[in-house]
């Protein structure tokens, strides 16, 4: 009954542990890709320059992953991937500042010695002035045909009472 009852168990544990290798590797089989963390590029190491003030970093690297309390001047960018069928990828980005001014900076990627200009593919649109002078409902009053007189009576005679200081009570 022992011998059994151990068997029992030992292929139970052997077939839970496989099912995940098996169930893993089946083809056909959707896995989400999850992307964790900053994203960090060579491009964007290559803007950042010493002297750099903190708001001028974040404008190039976004907010930084990990704010440590006992170093706020230490800023972490951290960033993690595991595409499908592929080993995880992992990068790291310290930055260091004094004086709200970058001095260092330490992790997988080293900015380039030459300055980098960033291209901007950004266009201006120019959108023409909008006809604010007239109401909707002036508008349609002149689509229709009506005059401003027959509009401007009923607006008069409408439920507003003005006060003696000119200012309008519903």
């Amino acid at each position: 009954m022992r011998k059994s009852f151990f068997s029992i168990c030992l292929l139970i544990s052997l077939t839970l542990t496989s099912c995940s290798t098996i169930l893993n590797n089946l083809p056909g089989v959707y896995s989400l890709e999850i992307q964790q963390g900053n994203i960090i590029t060579q491009t964007m190491v290559d803007q950042i320059r010493p002297g750099m003030s903190k708001r001028q970093v974040l404008y190039i690297m976004g907010s930084p992953m990990l704010d440590n309390f006992f170093h706020k001047n230490r800023w972490d960018f951290l960033y993690s991937a595991h595409p499908d069928g592929s080993d995880k990828i992992q990068q790291q980005v310290s930055l260091f500042f004094e004086n709200d001014q970058i001095v260092g900076i330490q992790g997988d990627f080293r900015p380039s010695s030459t300055p980098v200009a960033k291209v901007s593919n950004e266009s201006t649109v120019e959108i023409p002035k909008r006809d604010l002078d007239k109401t909707l409902w002036e508008k349609i009053t002149g689509l229709l045909g009506i005059s401003n007189l027959e509009a401007s009576t009923t607006s008069t005679t409408s439920t507003k009472q003005k006060s003696p200081d000119n200012k309008f009570w519903f």
